[in-house]
């Protein structure tokens, strides 16, 4: 999430380097299911909803459905201490909270990566251009939405692993301070782009992208109001720093579920006080 240009070819150098490196993670296998293995990118012109299908999962509405329908657990309920770091134990719910106080097994990879067919400003191969295939479904649909009334979406960065946080998180401490790396990024582990739900998106102008800006563009107000028609919420909001931890994002897109986002989006609450609303509500 680059929030200074003028770092721009410092930050590349460090980030390479440390890349090269390599920075091995603690094992917190014991949350995670027996088989979890990194998942090839999409073919060429293959969509996430057609992979998911060929792939025996259920397609986008279906696991949507049951999703919303039961009960979520309470924050509280999901999560655990793990050698003294507070862990979620919910990692493939499409509802986790990840969060400054809520961090993945360092070891988590998403079950079902894959690439969706959408455009991004960039032609390399690499992880960030996957997510999740229920989530990379949807947001094949948001992007066909958006242009069909002739707004221009590209997607910029999706899926993070633990390794790949890390070394950025360090890079901006080393470039821009620790305060900034703060609120502009995440300790490794703690980050939603682990989680293979995220995807940070962008309009054609490259001034604005990653930018506050953005939220003023034909794209950004495009997104604000329609996200959540096709499960997506802006997870870091104006006037919610204080509950989310992070500066305002409009760019940030976080896949939950339809019926979940539409009533965040709605009332403009976070994904923390969603939760701790319904908690409040089952106890009354």
């Amino acid at each position: 999430m680059n929030h200074n240009r003028t770092t721009g070819l410092t930050i590349v150098a460090l980030l390479s380097a440390a890349l090269l490196g390599g920075c091995e993670a603690p094992s917190l296998t014991s949350l995670l299911s027996p088989s979890k293995s990194e998942a090839s990118a999409a073919p060429a012109g293959e969509t996430a909803a057609g992979q998911a299908e060929a792939s025996g999962q259920q397609p986008q509405g279906g696991v949507e459905a049951s999703a919303v329908k039961k009960k979520q657990p309470s924050l509280g309920e999901t999560i655990q201490m793990v050698d003294g770091v507070p862990t979620v134990t919910n990692p493939t719910e499409l509802t986790v909270v990840v969060n400054k106080e809520r961090a993945l097994p360092a070891d988590y990879i998403p079950p079902d990566l894959v690439e969706p067919n959408v455009p991004f400003p960039f032609d390399e191969k690499a992880e960030k251009r996957q997510m999740r295939a229920e989530a990379a479904g949807a947001l094949e649909k948001l992007f066909a939405a958006a242009k069909a009334e002739g707004i221009e979406l590209y997607a910029v960065s999706g899926y993070r692993s633990y390794r790949t946080q890390k070394s950025l998180f360090d890079t901006y401490v080393k470039t821009q301070g620790a305060e900034h790396a703060a609120m502009y990024s995440a300790v490794p582990g703690k980050s939603e782009h682990q989680t293979g739900l995220a995807m940070d998106v962008s309009g054609a102008d490259a001034e604005t992208r990653l930018e506050e800006s953005f939220a003023a563009t034909p794209e950004g107000r495009w997104i604000a109001a329609n996200c959540a028609k096709f499960g997506f919420i802006i997870r870091y909001i104006k006037g919610k720093e204080d509950v989310t931890g992070y500066a305002y994002e409009p760019w940030h897109l976080r896949y939950v579920g339809k019926d979940v986002a539409e009533e965040i989006m709605s009332r403009g609450i976070t994904l923390e006080d969603y939760f701790q609303d319904a908690a409040s509500a089952q106890k009354q």
